[in-house]
């Protein structure tokens, strides 16, 4: 997934931040992806899968009566809320916080959503509410916006269009 310059950050996260600032003021000098073994592999399948059926789907304006609120599922939740989650437990398994990157897109019918990407030296991985699958992003059909930084959980990077060298490269 290819990146590029700084960009806004979400209102929604800003707002998660400014409740949970630990949350957001991680710093990374170790950007090296995660050397992904076969236990890890089936660490990021299980708790996608746990975490999809332990949180069940409700939109903010019907849990919270608010548009947009980031925030740790409570039984219930939203994308972001799922994709927050997964990084939590993640994170207190030992992943580092560089490779777990809450990412904004679009779905192909123009919905905004929001997923978790785990970051591998052998691509970058989605944790998705919306599927059972653990999928390389470029194996998606969706339009990707910004994502999270590497060195700094409070900030957000633009995410480039696909293209055949990026798409090339998350496949190798």
């Amino acid at each position: 997934m290819k990146t590029g310059t700084f960009t806004s950050q979400p209102i929604g996260h800003f707002e998660f931040c400014k409740a949970n600032a630990e949350e957001c003021s991680r710093r990374s000098t170790d950007l090296a992806p995660l050397t992904l073994t076969e236990a890890q592999w089936g660490d990021l399948i299980r708790v996608n899968a746990e975490v999809n059926a332990r949180v069940a789907p409700k939109t903010d304006e019907d849990h919270y009566g608010k548009v947009e609120v980031w925030a740790f599922p409570d039984g219930e939740g939203d994308c972001e809320d799922y994709a927050i989650e997964k990084q939590r437990i993640l994170l207190g398994m030992g992943v580092p916080a560089s490779n777990l990157l809450i990412t904004v897109l679009k779905k192909p019918d123009g919905e905004g959503h929001a997923v978790l990407t785990v970051r591998t030296d052998k691509g970058d991985y989605l944790l998705d509410n919306l599927a059972t699958d653990v999928k390389l992003w470029s194996e998606t059909n969706y339009t990707f916006l910004k994502r999270q930084s590497e060195q700094d959980s409070g900030r957000w990077v633009a995410i480039s269009a696909h293209d055949e060298n990026s798409i090339a490269a998350a496949v190798k």
